[in-house]
Formats: C-alpha cells, sequence, structure tokens
C-alpha cells in the first residue's frame, strides 16, 4: 500500500503539521512548546510540504522578505536583499558555500550568479529538494549548485570541521529549536579566519514586543503557526546566541527598522494600489481579500479531488492568519523578518 505521494511527501505528515499548536492561545502549555521543539523536523516538514507549492504561486521562489524602494519591483527588491547578503559577506568567486535552509534554491542560484561561487544548498525537506534540483538544471546552473538533504543542527557531522568558506541562512534558521544549536553547527563548519564569514536575516520578535501582554504573546503565536516555526524568539537572544558560540560579530543590523517609504509587509497588505510596478499588481492582489478567496477556495476543490495532498488547505488557511499577524506586528514594530548579522570565526578557533 502507497505511504505517500510520487513528489516524496508522506501521506500524513501534512495533515498533522496544524495539531502542533492549539488554535486558542489560552490553551497552549509548556508542554506544547516543548513537542514542537522536540520534533522540529516534523514540524517544518509538515509545514514545507503544504506551504511550498503555495508560497512560490502566492510569493515567489525566493521564500523571504525584502526592502523596497519606491518604484522597485517585486523581482529585484528580492534580488537585492540576496545581493546586499553576498556582498557583506565578502563572497568571492571559487568560494565553497553553504546555504542552510536553501528552499527551492532561488537564493543559491541567484548568488551563484552575483559571485561566481560554488553553492551547496542544505534542506531537510525532499519535496523542496526535488523543485530545487529541477529548478537548478533548468537555469543551467547545475555545475556551481549541489543540492543535499541534511539538518543543520547536525552540519559537522554530515561535512565535518572547517571547511566551508563562507555559510549563509536566509530567514531559515527560524525554524531551529535553538540557535546556539543551528550557530554552533555552522561555527564548526565555517573555515576559521577573517576572509571567511556568516551572514544571516533572522525572524526575531523585537525589543518592543512584551510577552507579559497578551496581543503581543497572540501575534507571535499566530506568526508561528502559519510559518512552521516552533518557537518564535526576541532579537536579543539572537545576538547572545552568535556570541555564546564564538563568533565575533562584524555587522548588525535590524533592516526592518530603516524609515523605508515602501515598508518590507507592502505585499502583504494585499492594497493593489501600493503595487510598484505594473508587473506587480498581480502579486499583490493575490494577498488581497479576493486573491485569497479565489486561491483558497480553488486549493480546497483541489484537495477534495485528489489533486492535492490532504491537509494543504488547513496549511494555506494558517499561511493568511500568519500574513495578517506579519503585517501587525511589522506595523507596531514588534516583529522583524531581517535582523541581519555578519560574523566571522576567529583564526585561533578550532
Amino acid at each position: 500500500m502507497s505511504t505517500g505521494y510520487a513528489d516524496s511527501r508522506p501521506e500524513t505528515r501534512l495533515e498533522r503539521y496544524t495539531k502542533f499548536w492549539q488554535k486558542d492561545l489560552t490553551r497552549e502549555s509548556e508542554a506544547d512548546s516543548k513537542n514542537r521543539l522536540d520534533k522540529y523536523i516534523d514540524v517544518v516538514n509538515g509545514y514545507y510540504d503544504g506551504a511550498t507549492a503555495l508560497t512560490e504561486y502566492g510569493w515567489a521562489q525566493s521564500f523571504h522578505f525584502s526592502r523596497f524602494y519606491k518604484g522597485e519591483g517585486f523581482a529585484a527588491s528580492l534580488a537585492r536583499q540576496e545581493h546586499y547578503l553576498a556582498s557583506h559577506m565578502g563572497l568571492r568567486p571559487g568560494m565553497r558555500v553553504l546555504d542552510v535552509g536553501c528552499g527551492v534554491g532561488a537564493p543559491a542560484r541567484e548568488i551563484a550568479r552575483f559571485c561566481d561561487v560554488q553553492i551547496v544548498g542544505l534542506n531537510i525537506n525532499e519535496f523542496q529538494l526535488g523543485r530545487a534540483r529541477r529548478y537548478t538544471e533548468e537555469a543551467g546552473l547545475s555545475d556551481q549548485i549541489t543540492f543535499v538533504k541534511g539538518d543543520y543542527m547536525k552540519l559537522s557531522e554530515q561535512f565535518g570541521q572547517n571547511c566551508f568558506d563562507a555559510v549563509y541562512g536566509i530567514e531559515a534558521t527560524l525554524h531551529a529549536p535553538t540557535w546556539e544549536g543551528v550557530y554552533g553547527e555552522i561555527f564548526k563548519v565555517l573555515k576559521p579566519g577573517g576572509v571567511a564569514s556568516f551572514g544571516v536575516y533572522e525572524w526575531c520578535m523585537t525589543d518592543a514586543w512584551d510577552p507579559s501582554i497578551p496581543s503581543h504573546r497572540e501575534l507571535a503565536h499566530q506568526i508561528e503557526i502559519g510559518s512552521g516555526i516552533p518557537e518564535l524568539r526576541p532579537m536579543k537572544l539572537a545576538r547572545q546566541a552568535m556570541k555564546n558560540v564564538g563568533f565575533q560579530i562584524d555587522h548588525e543590523e535590524d533592516l526592518a527598522d530603516r524609515p523605508d517609504e515602501i515598508p518590507w509587509y507592502y505585499p502583504l497588505e494585499g492594497d493593489i494600489l501600493k503595487a510598484q510596478t505594473a508587473w506587480d499588481y498581480f502579486t499583490v492582489w493575490r494577498m488581497s481579500w479576493s486573491g485569497k478567496l479565489v486561491t483558497h477556495t480553488a486549493v480546497r476543490f483541489m484537495e477534495m479531488l485528489g489533486l492535492l495532498p490532504k491537509g494543504t488547505w488547513e496549511v494555506g488557511e494558517s499561511l493568511k492568519v500568519a500574513g495578517d499577524a506579519l503585517v501587525k506586528a511589522g506595523q507596531a514594530k514588534l516583529f522583524t523578518p531581517m535582523f541581519f548579522m555578519i560574523g566571522h570565526k576567529p583564526t585561533l578557533a578550532n
């Protein structure tokens, strides 16, 4: 009897995803949080089994946010966010670079073209890996980028130590059960010295977030359940985790806190009047109430007909909840998807 779909997604994993959270925050307990942290691999896989195709359709193949200049197209802003990271990391032709949590490989493809580096994309989700390999082959970049299945909490077991010239994570390490755990593994596989660097865009609750305020806790809860995050944590803990594992931080900044005229969350608002280019009208419309109604109605019928795995619609509904919460938290400056850190492994580190 079949135990999965032809695209590598197990039959029941997606259906179990939303059960990791209590929909009513008042019923959430420490046991629920601990269960998500202990079973982070199941949380992440369940989420991306359902969210990957929906995100590609509704957003892009680059599963991250970006800053916007007035009049800048959506795709251009995503690429610029990736270029900004690569430039600050000092990536140079020929470097061997690790992308932790590579998604379907769009940032890796962009950075490989931009910097002429060799990239290893790591992902724990087979469904995403299959799509990443296909897209990369279609782009003619298979000689520069390889994709491997692995857990970024066990990098040194898979790759050994001191083997990469640079490592980056673009809104990916948010799924880690602890930042010390994932940053510590990155520290091990990164070569020592000032040239090698680690760059990250991290999802964090800002210093303005107060978990003792019910509305603040509710926003974090909604972002978690709609984003596959076992536990959202404050920014100060990310900074401290980098230091705790041995990194010397060369640069840190919350890029979402810059006084940009066009906020990072504007596409999620679904207001087509705010679209920066004509091409972006469709992207923004898909985030509007009518766009989401059309998409989620179609997803429900496709799931009923067996064209999509069971549980896809429910994950889509959680994405809607998270989208609204991200806008509210962004407007209130309670959350950032782009706490930007660059660090290096000191020369004497072993």
